[in-house]
């Protein structure tokens, strides 16, 4: 059973192989409480799991090792675990979804691990680790259903209590439900008045809706660019631990989490994940009640893909009023561009991208669309701008 002597063990195991992440006061991403930030991003492999995976890896015994690891992950616990077994000099094979960032998958390879490509999800890499498991023999590592290794990520529970001992709510991201159980579990074994919260996806609620029903859910699929928490199915004891531990789960959109990772990087030189976002994202936009209390956000990973960062970026400026997608329709005769940005101009904006339509067959002849993205400040911004071209006798598509 899990039990704080378990992850007491578990911060002596792990002294000399994982680092005390820092606690980061945060005064300027929300005005509603007094935001601290786990930095658990800038933890060796970029993510959490590195504690949970050693832990367990090291309380196997020699038998065990000698048949290796297997285990599956979208990218983070891969690591973990690819890591772990490099340093107890162990053969590993990590099953992983096809669809896992490709800097995951190398970063995995590059501890040695024998990387598995299972097309779909992460379930489906978890079905192809229990099969190739029970042909090899080898010990299956699970990424959250397993009690070592939830010690393991309990650590951090203890961490947040060593370092911010007055903290009165601590945000937690959910996938599985490792991490939220090991530091819900060690937070409220040593002070129960602290309010822990989970956060998940909209587009992959599992844990949020299997507590809300009172039973474990599988989600029909998963829908999220946070791949680290895109989980189907909870787990049978992290579903447990987070009904009698976490005090409320609630979920963030994608929109939410784009906007928290670009507010990570603008206000702290911080880059997460999606998955480590979610945290952040829950404080910006008041899901929990927070207000004027002591708050620490759990920001468990740091490996997004850099591919994936732009878009994310993107999408982040468009929420939050930096970027706009304006599309006037103009009548098509000279003079009519440079007047627009002329407005657009004065307005403050800056004009980034221009399409200029003559060919689409909604408009009239002597027609043409306007497309335009503009950066600007913030939403009342983008209204005074419509406003102005709208005064000045132009049509907005949109």
């Amino acid at each position: 059973m899990l039990s704080l002597d378990k992850i007491y063990h578990a911060s002596y195991v792990l002294k000399d192989v994982i680092r005390p992440t820092d606690m980061i006061k945060a005064s300027n991403i929300t005005d509603e409480c007094e935001l601290y930030l786990k930095t658990e991003n800038l933890q060796i492999t970029g993510a959490f799991k590195a504690r949970g995976a050693y832990y367990k890896i090291s309380q196997l015994t020699e038998e065990e090792k000698a048949k290796g690891v297997i285990a599956c992950s979208a990218g983070n616990h891969a690591q973990g675990v690819a890591r772990a077994a490099q340093m107890f000099g162990i053969s590993s094979t990590i099953c992983m979804p096809n669809s896992a960032p490709i800097s995951k998958v190398e970063a995995t390879k590059s501890y040695g691990a024998n990387v598995v490509l299972v097309e779909g999800t992460y379930d489906d890499a978890h079905d192809k680790a229990v099969e190739l498991q029970k042909e090899t023999g080898a010990t299956f590592i699970h990424p959250f259903d397993d009690e070592l290794v939830i010690s393991g990520q309990g650590t951090i529970g203890l961490e947040i209590l060593d370092q911010l001992p007055d903290v009165e709510a601590v945000i937690v991201p959910i996938g599985g439900g490792g991490l939220i159980s090991g530091v819900a579990y060690a937070i409220k074994s040593l002070n129960p008045n602290i309010k822990v919260y989970g956060v998940q996806s909209a587009g992959a609620p599992s844990m949020y809706l299997s507590v809300a029903h009172d039973q474990i859910e599988t989600l029909p699929s998963v829908n999220t660019f946070a791949d680290g928490i895109a989980v189907k199915t909870p787990g049978d004891l992290t579903f447990e631990l987070c009904k009698q531990y976490v005090d409320e789960i609630f979920t963030v959109t994608d929109d939410e989490l784009a906007t928290a990772i670009l507010t990570l990087i603008e206000k702290q030189k911080l880059v997460s994940e999606g998955a480590g976002a979610v945290s952040v994202a829950a404080a910006i936009f008041d899901k929990f009640p927070i207000k004027d209390k002591k708050v620490c956000c759990l920001v468990s990973g740091g490996n997004i893909d850099v591919t994936i960062l732009s878009r994310v970026i993107d999408r982040g400026l468009q929420k939050t009023g930096r970027l706009a997608e304006f599309t006037i329709a103009l009548t098509d005769k000279p003079g009519e561009l440079t007047n627009v940005s002329r407005i657009i101009s004065k307005l403050g904006a800056n004009v980034v991208a221009v399409n200029h339509d003559r060919a689409d067959l909604n408009t009239d002849i002597n027609s043409c669309y306007l497309r335009l993205s503009l950066e600007t400040r913030n939403h009342e911004h983008i209204q005074k701008i419509k406003e102005e071209l709208s005064k000045k006798g132009y049509h907005l598509i949109q």
